[in-house]
């Protein structure tokens, strides 16, 4: 039996609107910080190379921290910068007492392997939760810094007002960025978990039997709306440039949003759902960062 009324009207799961809600409510923890303690978080970006989707994550992660109060630290390097002297970079702010968060913008020439890169990050610093001693005490089920993508679907889902408790949910890919921390923070809220791939047989089956779909697979509308099951709530994390009927490009997710909302008891858009929740994610863990390491964790 699906865990939500099929027979309600579909709820659209307004992304942009609740992460408005918490860069509002941050911004005021990050003011009454300063102005109380004396201290304002910072978050360092590293950004390598000029692609130009990068370079306009970026901007927008840079342009959301400083309108909650958080500083930022804008690393730019050439798309030519050697692995060493990037970690030699990564390490200098590590030392730096200042700088409280992370985050190094994938992805990262080919030259350079992302692991080693993510792995010179103090676990301590990286709100990004990429980090394998992170991702360790995530698979553990202890408190840590989760990836802010899974971090914001999650938000996402509680916000539907939907029980998790008992909900049968299927994660649709099985990346180490949005599919398995995504499984892993399900399975905390005491969901049952399936996680699907690229080599999953009769998918639209296991899709038709899930409470609560994650897409992240990177697929255009690759989920039908007659594959779900009558009422599921449908979290699109997908971010895909098509082109449209007038020649121009649009950007549509890894479901089919007309025929899945006819269906859906809620479901996220695109634009405007998941990809707001990752910026307002990523400040609330820049934000926690300071608090921890400079043990003043009573703040709140």
């Amino acid at each position: 039996m699906s865990m939500i009324n099929p027979g309600r009207p579909v709820a659209i799961i307004d992304g942009k609107s609740i992460a408005a809600k918490m860069r509002t409510r941050l911004a005021a923890r990050v003011a009454e910080m300063t102005t109380k303690l004396g201290l304002r978080p910072c978050l360092a970006v590293f950004l390598v190379g000029d692609d130009p989707a990068s370079t306009t994550y970026v901007r927008n992660k840079t342009k959301a921290a400083e309108a909650a109060g958080i500083r930022t630290i804008d690393v730019s390097s050439s798309a030519l910068i050697v692995e060493a002297d990037l970690v030699a970079h990564i390490r200098a702010a590590n030392l730096d007492p200042t700088i409280h968060g992370i985050l190094v913008q994938l992805p990262l020439p080919k030259h350079i392997d992302s692991k080693t890169i993510i792995e010179a990050i103090d676990p301590a610093k990286d709100v990004d939760g990429l980090h394998p001693l992170n991702v360790g005490r995530l698979a553990a089920g202890r408190r840590t810094f989760v990836p802010c993508t899974p971090q914001g679907c999650m938000v996402l889902l509680q916000n539907t007002g939907q029980t998790l408790h008992g909900a049968r949910a299927l994660v649709i890919g099985r990346s180490t960025l949005v599919g398995r921390p995504i499984a892993q923070l399900l399975l905390n809220q005491n969901c049952t978990v399936t996680i699907a791939h690229s080599k999953t047989q009769n998918l639209p089956t296991e899709i038709q039997r899930a409470d609560i779909v994650i897409a992240a697979i990177g697929r255009p509308q690759f989920v039908r709306g007659n594959w779900l099951k009558p009422g599921a709530t449908v979290i699109d994390v997908g971010i895909n440039r098509v082109a449209g009927a007038d020649g121009k490009d649009r950007i549509v997710g890894d479901v089919a949003f007309d025929e899945a909302r006819a269906v859906a008891g809620a479901i996220t858009p695109v634009p405007g759902g998941v990809g707001p929740m990752t910026i307002a994610c990523l400040l609330e863990n820049t934000f926690t960062a300071a608090l921890q390491q400079t043990n003043i964790r009573s703040f709140y």
